[in-house]
């Protein structure tokens, strides 16, 4: 029998391993990033077109290579960062494994131009899947410049699930964010389509947060720092009221290499807690110092997921930096969580003792005894006068009954009472105040039928019949505003932006009006009916974050998901009380829509039960 085990060629080897290290643009950004922060490079250029399906260049300052380097750097397994297995376990470079390049030379069209500061002339390599098209003697500036062109051009089955520009561009900033946020001692700039999206200068850390998120991210940071024999943390984390809906702005870096760990994360969402509303995520930028040897890196593909010798020490010592940074800001309330500093001794009379009060009492004051008022009055002292009162018979004048009687004279009591005024309806007004609806724990409407009783969910129900206005409203395009009194202000991040300015057609078509849309910032003058000012804000984050939750594709639609976002905004609460109007109202209205089974989100809004089903119950 023939032999059937055979070795691969190399390209397709590459490819099998593109298939691991290059999931999408994004990835090749971070790869091509690394190596230049590993290249000690102090200015970044990252150079994105078509969300980086056209070109992803990134320039740098740094070393640059050799001929012979260059030309081995595109081999696997060629690396310049370990000699031997020992050395995984000391690494303070990004890329390590030398399958980055070699994975992008076999799916992409590949550019490399480099030169070091004592050479007079660069290299420049092109290489198109895995095979060298040429490599000759070129003028460039010290440092590297290498282009990736035509991503997944030898794989269309690859490069047809790659989604929208929007989304593989997002995916890709995201990247940017978290190589630019390890490192605020780099300068980083970054362009698509030709225009600028990020100049990032040297800085400190604050600084580098700020410049990424926006100035007022300054006002929300509460600083952390903490130094152990076994970790140092330093960085920032957000008040507990500007956490966000989204979990966008969690950020762990271990020895600055940014992380997913959902261990660690959960202490410090334990160290929240109790200062958040429910659904929030609070924010932190946490930079994590730990001996190289007592954390294992190469276990995940993309080298964001690494172990911990001793995760619980970890853990701990995380939770308790929070905790103390958030109460030495006076974040976190006091122990006693009862205390009110108004009540608090001022300073001045820390040390003085209490006098005891005086009281004056008139033993004599009797005020049955009218006549004797006058002449008591008369005999108080200039020092304590007291102005004349009313007699308190003169509260009662006119009251008097009509004949003899004594002043004294109880013998006759008579109450008041509405008057009882017959109707003539008496059987339609007791049809017309019959409760047909009642309200269960502020959750549920019960309503009776005829077959027996319908119970419907309040907030499902209200989600209902808003999602259908508010997609009427943005199919006809003629939804009604209010006007604030005063614009309203807000600003959001430049990627939170770019969602705003993909849905800002759809948003004022629901009845948003914005004077100011450019930047970070949002100005608001016009608000749909019935959406108050204070829930505008959340209203938007909201829909951030279900946009990024959702990852929309180019088949998309983007008005159905601002539809169901903002009916989850408005909708009624679970544990909000509404009155007997308003239930009847919502039942209607619920029956009124085309599908008043589900909510948007294909969840039942109403359940029945029939007398039957209670007759089976005493049985």
């Amino acid at each position: 029998m023939a032999d059937i085990i055979q070795l691969l060629p190399d390209h397709v080897a590459n490819q099998i391993a593109a298939g691991e290290v290059v999931q999408r643009p994004a990835s090749v950004a971070k790869e091509l990033l690394e190596n230049a922060i590993d290249a000690d490079a102090k200015t970044i250029k990252l150079i994105v077109k078509d969300a980086g399906k056209t070109l992803i260049q990134v320039i740098d300052n740094g070393k640059g290579m050799t001929a012979t380097d260059a030309r081995l750097s595109f081999e696997r397994h060629a690396t310049s960062k370990i000699r031997s297995a020992q050395d995984l376990f000391s690494l303070n470079t990004k890329g390590f494994r030398g399958e980055a390049l070699a994975s992008i030379a076999a799916i992409a069209h590949v550019e490399l131009k480099t030169k070091q500061e004592q050479d007079e002339l660069g290299t420049l390599i092109e290489i198109e899947g895995s095979e060298i098209k040429n490599q000759e003697v070129t003028v460039t500036p010290t440092g590297t410049s290498l282009c990736v062109k035509h991503l997944f051009f030898n794989i269309p089955a690859r490069r047809n699930f790659l989604k929208s520009n929007n989304v593989e561009l997002r995916h890709i900033v995201d990247e940017f964010h978290r190589v630019a946020l390890a490192h605020p001692d780099i300068e980083f700039l970054m362009y698509h389509n030709g225009s600028e999206s990020f100049n990032l200068p040297k800085s400190n850390y604050r600084q580098r947060v700020v410049n990424i998120f926006g100035n007022k991210r300054n006002e929300k940071l509460v600083p952390v720092e903490e130094e152990t024999e076994v970790l140092k943390i330093s960085g920032f984390v957000g008040k507990p009221e500007f956490a966000k809906r989204t979990r966008t702005e969690q950020f762990f870096f271990v020895n600055n290499r940014f992380i997913k760990s959902p261990y660690l994360n959960h202490s410090i969402n334990s160290a929240f807690e109790g200062l958040m509303k429910e659904g929030s995520h609070p924010t932190y930028f946490l930079n994590l110092t730990v001996d190289p040897k007592s954390i294992d890196i190469n276990i995940h593909p993309t080298k964001t997921e690494i172990k911990f010798d001793d995760e619980h020490t970890l853990y701990a010592i995380l939770r308790s930096a929070v905790k103390h940074s958030l109460g030495q800001f006076n974040i976190a309330p006091v122990l006693d969580f009862d205390r009110d500093r108004n009540l608090d001794t001022p300073y001045n009379f820390e040390n003085k003792r209490a006098s005891t009060p005086t009281v004056e009492v008139d033993r004599s004051f009797n005020p049955f005894q009218a006549e004797k008022i006058e002449s008591r009055s008369n005999r108080l002292s200039s020092s304590y006068k007291k102005e004349p009162t009313s007699q308190w018979e003169s509260l009662y004048v006119g009251l008097e009954s009509k004949g003899t009687k004594t002043e004294n004279d109880f013998s006759e009591v008579q109450f008041e009472s509405q008057p009882e005024t017959p109707s003539l309806f008496d059987d339609d007004k007791q049809l017309e105040t019959k409760q047909t609806t009642y309200q269960l724990h502020n959750k549920y409407i019960i309503s009776t039928i005829k077959s027996g009783m319908m119970i419907l969910d309040q907030h499902r129900a209200h989600q209902r019949v808003l999602y259908e206005g508010f997609l009427k409203h943005l199919t006809v395009k003629e939804a009604v505003s209010q006007q604030l009194l005063f614009p309203l202000r807000l600003e959001f991040s430049s990627t939170e932006m770019e969602i705003l300015q993909n849905l800002k057609e759809d948003l004022e078509h629901t009845g948003f009006v914005f004077s100011v849309f450019k930047d970070i910032i949002i100005e608001i003058t016009g608000v749909p009916i019935n959406v108050p000012e204070s829930e505008v804000s959340i209203i938007l984050e909201q829909l951030i974050s279900d946009v990024e939750q959702e990852v929309p594709d180019s088949n998309f639609s983007a008005t159905d998901l601002l539809a169901k976002s903002m009916s989850k905004s408005l909708a009624i609460k679970t544990g909000q009380s509404i009155s007997r109007l308003e239930q009847e109202h919502l039942v209607n209205s619920l029956f009124a829509c085309k599908e008043p089974t589900v909510s948007p989100t294909n969840k039942v809004t109403f359940i029945t039960m029939s007398v039957d089903d209670f007759d089976k119950k005493f049985i």
